[in-house]
């Protein structure tokens, strides 16, 4: 069953990706499933602490799913996540 969602809901999914980081981030972990946080940082160049707060608004977003292999956090789309990557991705080209 397919609910519509509020538009209170997709807010939050659109702030989440309303950041051009957090774009490379969902699309880095879209060829990279299940990278961690170090390797995000690395390949993007970019601050660990920096990625550290990017990825956890795409969680609360809703748009990533994360779990812990041992001290290392790894990262991978969530359902919602897949299908707006796929939607930006459409987009981008149209």
């Amino acid at each position: 069953m397919n609910k519509t969602k509020t538009s209170k809901q997709l807010e939050r999914h659109f702030k989440g990706i309303a950041n051009h980081r957090r774009l490379d981030i969902l699309f880095l972990i879209k060829n990279f499933d299940g990278i961690t946080l170090e390797g995000i940082a690395e390949r993007l160049k970019c601050n660990f602490k920096t990625i550290s707060g990017h990825t956890k608004s795409l969680v609360n977003a809703g748009l990533l799913d994360k779990r812990y292999q041992g001290r290392a956090v790894a990262h991978s789309l969530s359902p919602y996540g897949q299908k707006l990557i796929e939607f930006i991705e459409t987009f981008s080209h149209s």
